[in-house]
């Protein structure tokens, strides 16, 4: 599902997700257009400190995304983890704990929030020569894979 660049409408989307579909696990994958050839795998997302505009020149009252919300709301998958034991030939990975205070971190808190922690967000730089549509597609795939074995871990 693709999610437009404005803050309400994402919310909106995340919050139908978690309540509709009801996942084990949301993923969300959003650009890093400064990232030449890196996968960043973000560990929390953040409550406060939006105040770049959206798409529609708005941003959330009071640079929040949820007024009740913790300052911070960290992943079940532990993406330090999942970082030191996959390798991909071809392209780097790094772990982060800042997805940026746009509308990526927006979304990944709000769906943290909803989904009690069960979400994960990759960022990925932008389709290159080196970096193909069909590469990136193999890689989130393994990545989401090792994802899912923690998943299962912690339902043991």
């Amino acid at each position: 599902m693709e999610l437009p660049v404005v803050y309400q409408k994402a919310k909106e989307q995340v919050f139908k997700i978690w309540t509709t579909l009801q996942p084990l696990l949301t993923v969300h994958v959003g650009l890093a257009s400064s990232a030449k050839a890196l996968i960043i795998l973000e560990q929390c997302g953040k409550n406060k400190g939006y105040q770049e505009m959206d798409a529609c020149g708005f941003h959330p009252e009071g640079g929040c995304c949820m007024l009740d919300g913790p300052e911070k709301i960290e992943s079940t998958i532990n993406m330090r983890t999942l970082w030191k034991n996959i390798s991909l030939e071809g392209i780097d990975i790094i772990f982060s704990r800042d997805a940026g205070r746009y509308i990526c971190d927006y979304t990944y808190y709000a769906s943290l929030y909803y989904g009690s922690g069960r979400a994960a967000f990759i960022h990925v730089p932008p389709l290159s020569k080196s970096v193909t549509a069909d590469f990136l597609g193999k890689a989130l795939q393994t990545i989401i894979l090792e994802m899912l074995k923690q998943c299962g871990e912690e339902s043991e």
